[in-house]
């Protein structure tokens, strides 16, 4: 492990990553037992290329974020694309403001450029789904994007979309997937040492504002009608680069009356008011709702670090309540269901959301499909009108932007409480009506987070072996393994439950971290009006203790 860890800092370009290796080289020479362990978890393996690219923490050797693994990614994606598309293939290149970004976006297009490609570069520290538009607006065969989203501060990633002659028209401006990605994977096993992979930036061509601009107008133009808007928003960038582009959203659209949290506005990669820079964790957004409370606000907007997520908290009769992510998917459907002007005929969700958009695609005559978790997937779905994720992901605007788009569905959530208001009535009521039309649909998450990844497939192991008969006391009348696929579903490592009282789980190991996601969904009947929404969290939590013993054994 020593060796191959010389032998990675020896073809290191970056001096501040050669550096770091040597101190730990020379630290686990003398037997230090710390620096031995550290080398170990530094090259127990490459960074996977795999769910749209890479992601992991910052700092040196092969199973991290640095100049030597990006180079060696790059190269690896140039020459796919050559492979499959040819040398005149056309790359847009964006970055966060994480730690690395800028260099990780130099080397990138650096590379490409040296390889003979068309290679424009966005202006810095742009949200990803501005990427995600470029890469359709300007006709690109590919979009890399350099970041880890809502990951911890620590990390960063690589993102890449296809599209033009690179893919189909389903996919175009889509997040890769197989077999694309396991085609570029192949490439970057085979690339050169990092230092002796080629760059050229002076064949680089650097963008102006142009594009964002037009993205900017794009996504205002979501807004219908031109009068100034009388919604009173919240909006949080969590600590990310969505701030300015958001705002100037806001602006073109008319919404006026926006209050920023300030010590949230500005790009900062470490995230120093958060805890987990995710506005799904508990805490994320007391600083919004504070603000929200004092200036009497209509709705609190929040976006996560790279604006492809957006949380929402409305105001209820006992105080600020922050919605889920079903909550926001279903409100936005019910939009998207309504209005006969978009595009597309299909509602869409993955496998892990919840079965009330099928519904409403239902109620409205529309068609409704179900994928595999993801925007890689959704966003591949033909004639998509709408499609999301409960994990807060939206795409609301497919012609524009075919991914999870957080500014877009800022601006449709706004429109929507506007609407409502109209007729004195907000998001709550619009759930509420849901519910009586189609039963109480009640969500929630389960999440185990392991140290050691094994325990991962240990435990999806236990539960496949475990006979189940019964969650929260009824009776189990399905169990689904998707590990060899179903329907319209490609396999994937995830067991589906239903139980006789409709109830359902679905425990699934995380694409992107060390832990055991499961997704569980009660539906209720409300008859007479009311809404059983005690009921349903007490049925949820007797279905999460139940499924936490089967997983913990």
């Amino acid at each position: 492990m020593i060796e191959t860890a010389r032998t990675w800092r020896d073809h290191d370009p970056d001096p501040a990553t050669r550096a770091e290796l040597t101190r730990l080289i020379e630290a686990a020479d003398t037997g230090d037992p710390a620096a031995v362990a550290d080398l170990d978890s530094r090259f127990r393996g490459p960074l996977t290329f795999g769910t749209a690219g890479l992601r992991g923490e910052v700092g040196a050797g092969e199973t991290r974020m640095n100049v030597a693994v990006v180079l060696r990614a790059t190269h690896g994606l140039a020459r796919h694309l050559i492979d499959t598309v040819g040398s005149d293939a056309r790359v847009v290149v964006g970055c966060d403001a994480r730690h690395g970004s800028d260099d990780f976006l130099d080397a990138t297009a650096e590379v490409l450029a040296a390889q003979g490609l068309t290679v424009m570069t966005l202006p810095r520290r742009l949200p990803t789904p501005v990427t995600a538009y470029a890469t359709r607006a300007l006709d690109c065969d590919a979009g890399v994007m350099i970041t880890a989203s809502h990951n911890p501060s620590a990390d960063n990633g690589y993102k890449v979309y296809l599209g033009g002659r690179a893919t189909d028209s389903t996919g175009r401006g889509v997040q890769i997937v197989p077999p694309a990605d396991e085609q570029i994977a192949t490439f970057i096993d085979a690339a050169p040492p990092a230092d002796q992979i080629a760059r050229d930036p002076a064949a680089v061509m650097a963008l102006d504002e142009t594009i964002l601009d037009a993205y900017i107008a794009r996504t205002a133009s979501l807004r219908p009608g031109g009068e100034p808007s009388t919604v009173r928003v919240v909006f949080t960038p969590m600590h990310g680069v969505g701030g300015t582009t958001a705002l100037a959203v806001l602006r073109a659209a008319g919404v006026g009356d926006v209050h920023v949290v300030d010590v949230q506005s500005a790009p900062d990669p470490d995230f120093p008011t958060v805890a987990f820079p995710n506005p799904e964790e508990p805490g994320a957004l007391d600083r919004a709702l504070e603000l929200a409370r004092d200036v009497d606000a209509h709705v609190v907007v929040a976006l996560d670090p790279d604006a492809d997520r957006c949380s929402v908290a409305t105001p209820t009769e006992d105080g600020w309540r922050q919605l889920t992510g079903d909550e926001i998917g279903w409100l936005l459907g019910e939009q998207a269901a309504r209005d006969p002007g978009r595009g597309g005929d299909t509602l869409a969700c993955s496998i892990v959301s919840s079965r009330l958009l099928a519904k409403i695609a239902a109620q409205h005559g529309l068609r409704s499909a179900v994928t595999l978790t993801g925007f890689k997937w959704i966003a591949r779905t033909p004639d998509l009108r709408f499609g999301y994720e409960e994990a807060i992901g939206y795409c609301t605007d497919p012609d524009a932007v075919r991914d999870k788009d957080g500014i877009s569905a800022m601006v449709r959530v706004v429109s929507l409480v506007e609407e409502l208001a109209a007729d004195g009535r907000t998001l709550v009521d619009l759930l509420d009506d849901l519910a009586r039309r189609h039963g109480l649909h009640a969500t929630a998450p389960l999440t185990i987070r392991v140290d050691d990844l094994a325990e991962l497939g240990q435990m999806m192991d236990r539960l496949r072996s475990t006979p189940i008969d019964a969650l929260a006391g009824s009776a189990i009348v399905e169990v689904l393994d998707l590990a060899g696929g179903s329907g319209d579903l490609p396999p994937t490592d995830a067991l589906v439950l239903r139980t006789a009282a409709d109830d359902r789980v679905i425990v699934r190991p995380s694409g992107t971290e060390p832990k055991l996601k499961c997704y569980l969904e009660v539906v209720l009947d409300c008859a007479g009006g009311e809404i059983p929404h005690a009921r349903a969290a007490q049925r949820l939590q007797a279905i999460s203790a139940d499924v936490a013993a089967l997983l913990r054994g």
